[in-house]
């Protein structure tokens, strides 16, 4: 039995589309070379920067266990969290100020995902060849040839992933430890689970997922476009001109697959790959090059040059990020060059109230946590004010090692009958011995009984 014609048919709905494989050509031209540029700069600091020594140690450590972040000459610790709190403000600005201004340049030269997948796709035309080469190995069954260059390309993929996880976690265990326990096979359980954990998640990101990362998972491709106005530069297509001979090269360069023809996509990362792509299509055929240029969509719209354009880059949006990074950058740099290397905390000791003494004065107890945040060890010199007569009994001065704490027991008497009954304010004075300026006032609660 037939289905009327004027009954519809069922439709399958998908949620989802499976993935089709990209296969990205090798762009060459300004572009590509910004790119590995900042693939050079941003892998020689991230591998080379836990090599560099500092005053007998790592210049930059994260030492989790001693609750200490040492960055060359200087030494943060819990208590310093504001500092870290002043470096997410400043890179959430950053970031505001470079997509207002450029769009996603980031993403496109510098971040990670970016990065690393570079990398990889490089391993991969190496050892599968140009994209043709990648499609048709894909395409055909499996034989040596094709068995022998997966294996070989994912070895170095992995080769690759487990020396990134092992310099990240070199920021936070010694490297040259952590160098040493792999050698003698006795790496200890957390420090192989980041090892392996990183290292899966660069394998998995960079050689599997790739431009999944950026349109699916990234959250900054979904709000990019609330710091987009009309005068932000991006990457555009100038249908107006009409020079396009539909090669298709700018999709086969872009490495999240889409058709920059058809104007703006949150997919695009900015990377400029297609730019460089469609100025040697135009070179060759004799045309104009900038078909597919950097531009804003007020230069599309109204024919702008380059002046123009370079004009409107300082508009109040920009300028409004610009100040707020710059005051905050600014305040950061104050506070740490005024910042004290030493640090007090004065708890009393609350098992024993004030107490009279066999010579009519009275005592309490406290315990001072002094810390040393600077590179060398420092003697301090302890004294107390605020009560007649107030004295530390105990020695008053105190060898602290650098970039270390100590707590220290002290007993103040005061004179009998000096303050009220009840709480008084008396006020520590921690002076380091080699340096006047280093110094720090704490005050305290002495006890007199009732």
């Amino acid at each position: 039995m037939s289905t009327p014609a004027s009954v519809p048919r069922e439709a399958v709905i998908k949620m989802y589309a499976a993935r089709e494989e990209i296969y990205p050509r090798e762009a060459k031209g300004r572009y590509a070379s910004l790119r590995w540029a900042c693939l050079w700069l941003t892998q020689l600091l991230f591998y080379g920067l836990p090599w560099i020594g500092f005053n007998g140690r790592q210049a930059v450590l994260f030492d989790l266990g001693a609750r200490k972040f040492h960055l060359f000459g200087l030494v943060l610790w819990p208590q310093d969290f504001i500092y870290f709190a002043g470096l997410l403000i400043v890179c959430a600005y950053g970031l505001f100020l470079v997509t207002t201004v450029a769009g996603r340049v980031w993403c496109g030269f510098a971040c990670p995902q970016t990065v690393y997948t570079e990398l990889f796709l490089w391993v991969e035309r190496r050892i599968e060849g140009a994209r043709s080469a990648r499609i048709r190995l894909d395409r055909q069954p499996w034989n040596a040839e094709k068995i022998w260059k997966k294996t070989a390309k994912h070895a170095v993929w992995l080769a690759v992933a487990l020396w990134t996880s092992f310099t990240f976690v070199g920021y936070f265990t010694p490297v040259r430890s952590l160098t040493a326990e792999i050698l003698a096979w006795r790496l200890g359980p957390w420090e192989a689970f980041w090892v392996l954990f990183y290292g899966f998640a660069t394998y998995g990101n960079a050689g599997w997922m790739r431009e999944q990362v950026c349109k699916y998972m990234c959250p900054y491709a979904r709000f990019q476009s609330a710091m987009f106005d009309k005068d932000t530069l991006i990457v555009t297509y100038d249908g107006a001109r009409g020079d396009c001979i539909d090669c298709t090269l700018c999709v086969q360069v872009c490495p999240t697959g889409i058709d920059i023809r058809q104007g703006l996509q949150y997919e695009c990362i900015g990377c400029a790959a297609c730019v460089d792509a469609c100025n040697g299509v135009m070179e060759k055929v004799g045309r104009p090059k900038g078909l597919i240029r950097y531009a804003t969509e007020n230069a599309l719209a109204r024919g702008w040059g380059t002046d123009q354009v370079r004009r409107r880059l300082l508009r109040p949006r920009v300028l409004a990020y610009a100040a707020v990074l710059a005051l905050v950058v600014a305040a950061m740099a104050a506070s740490l060059a005024l910042r004290v290397p030493l640090k007090v905390d004065v708890i009393r000791d609350r098992g024993s109230m004030g107490r009279e003494v066999e010579d009519g004065r009275i005592e309490n107890v406290y315990r001072l946590q002094l810390m040393n945040t600077s590179e060398a060890p420092r003697s301090y010199r302890l004294r107390v004010s605020g009560l007649a007569g107030a004295a530390i009994v105990d020695a008053d001065v105190v060898e602290v090692d650098a970039a270390s704490t100590r707590a220290v027991p002290v007993r103040v008497r005061v004179e009998g009958g000096a303050g009220q009954p009840g709480s008084n304010r008396i006020e520590f004075t921690i002076t380091a011995q080699d340096d006047p300026s280093v110094a720090v006032r704490e005050e305290a609660a002495f006890i007199v009984p009732r």
